[in-house]
């Protein structure tokens, strides 16, 4: 299974050139503004921008599509149930299966949303290596604990996903059988999980300790720390700018457009 979300960050797109904190900015300020759309004329638009912005980064489609498949299981019972159970109007009937207008409606909606803002993540972290936003988070004031907490919880990722595929390896090699479902296999399933937070919460406090031995907490309070330390004087204020109002132009118009909707329907 592959973590990386940053292995097409060398690529050359206006939004990989894109400052990594206007572009930190500009983009949340689109997700959290796709995230109250809720009328059906604003549907069609910001799948539009989606898709435009997709395009401008030069991601390639096989990367969405990797990423949104582990997402989609989890969205996948709401959009199997919420037609059956949602609403009043019946617009198909077999027996006891009834499908009703207000849930297929609930269920393009929740999808169209679920498409946009995570596409636009995608984007976010797909065309900056993670460092790299790392440094963008602390320099926009975020708490540096928080942004170790990012960079580690990522790098040890990988460390857990290694430790689970040789926990695997070792079980099929005493004969261990996954694909069949029965007591004794999901008494399996439980010890490896349960030896697998065990580790990994040994791990964390081994790095812990570490990091205190080399003097964490004192690097934190230093201003001249040079893992978050950056150069402001190279920046291309004028393309970054632009992209940036760009960005909190649209984002701003659809919660405007919004905000109409919903005062003109009630």
């Amino acid at each position: 299974m592959k973590f990386t979300l940053d292995e097409y960050a060398n690529l050359n797109s206006p939004i990989h050139r894109w400052d990594v904190r206007y572009k930190l900015i500009g983009l949340m300020a689109l997700m959290f503004a796709f995230a109250t759309i809720k009328n059906w004329y604003l549907i069609p638009l910001m799948l539009l921008v989606t898709i435009l912005l997709y395009g401008v980064s030069k991601l390639p489609l096989s990367f969405l599509a990797n990423r949104l498949r582990y997402p989609g299981f989890f969205l996948l019972g709401v959009i199997v149930l919420l037609p059956f159970l949602s609403g009043q109007t019946i617009i198909w009937q077999y027996g006891f299966l009834t499908i009703r207008q207000e849930g297929c409606l609930a269920v393009i909606l929740i999808v169209s949303r679920f498409f946009a803002i995570m596409t636009t993540c995608l984007i976010l972290f797909g065309t900056s290596s993670f460092l790299t936003t790392i440094k963008g988070m602390r320099q926009l004031g975020i708490s540096p604990i928080i942004t170790d907490i990012l960079l580690l919880s990522y790098r040890y990722i990988f460390e857990i996903s290694n430790q689970l595929s040789m926990m695997l390896k070792a079980t099929r090699l005493r004969g261990f059988q996954r694909n069949k479902f029965s007591w004794r296999n999901l008494s399996v399933y439980a010890a490896l999980t349960g030896s697998l937070l065990v580790r990994s919460y040994q791990q964390a406090e081994r790095v812990y300790q570490a990091m205190l031995l080399r003097g964490y907490g004192n690097v934190l309070h230093n201003g001249n720390n040079r893992i978050y330390s950056g150069s402001t004087n190279n920046l291309k204020y004028r393309p970054d700018l632009i992209y940036l109002f760009l960005s909190l132009i649209i984002a701003a118009s659809f919660v405007i457009a919004e905000i109409y909707f919903f005062t003109v329907n009630n």
